[in-house]
């Protein structure tokens, strides 16, 4: 989110977290103020590889509730920010297969993972992974499934829902399917799939 009337609209429609990117290297980089927002909506910073003091003088000036870190972030810059209590949310990307060894450093030093599909850009490719990967999914740690999806995926949400791969599916990201322009979400859109979800 980036355009202070689309933010609102879309804080209408009372999303559990709405994401805020940091990435100069996004074509939906924020770089002036985000509104006040009720505090039912988490504020998310979303970081690639920055510096630990970059992120926490975003913390402070936007008032961030969570982080997600889609970079090469180790364990331990994980836990230094948890350590400032908020949020932290560890971006792991899936193509056809995944290692979920790779986990296992994380497990205490993040509050979520969230899973998003490999592709060219750090996030926002616009298209999801196989999730039936997931059912090898190791952790009892809450994730969040990214990748692509909209409003063309209700079916195969409400199927996923009911396997064992979704047991520890805490949230469902959703970005650029509801994009009318970068940044720029469309609210009917995605009070329709608020809706059927």
């Amino acid at each position: 989110m980036r355009y202070d009337e689309n933010i609102q609209a879309i804080a209408s429609i009372e999303p559990d977290y709405m994401g805020f990117i940091f990435y100069e290297g996004s074509s939906r980089h924020v770089s002036t103020s985000i509104p006040t927002l009720s505090t039912s909506i988490k504020k998310v910073g979303v970081f690639v590889n920055a510096l630990f003091d970059n992120i926490v003088e975003k913390i402070n000036t936007h008032d961030l509730q969570a982080v997600q870190l889609h970079g090469e972030e180790t364990p331990e810059f994980c836990k230094s920010l948890q350590a400032l209590n908020i949020e932290v949310i560890k971006v792991f990307s899936i193509k056809n297969e995944f290692n979920f060894d790779i986990l296992s450093p994380y497990e205490n030093v993040c509050d979520f993972y969230l899973f998003d599909t490999k592709g060219p850009l750090a996030g926002g490719n616009g298209y999801f992974f196989d999730w039936s990967v997931l059912e090898n999914y190791p952790s009892r740690k809450p994730y969040f499934l990214s990748g692509g999806i909209g409003l063309e995926n209700i079916d195969q949400l409400q199927e996923f829902k009911i396997t064992n791969a979704a047991t520890y599916c805490y949230a469902i990201d959703v970005n650029s399917k509801f994009e009318i322009a970068a940044a720029n979400k469309d609210k009917k859109s995605l009070e329709k799939f608020k809706q059927l979800l």
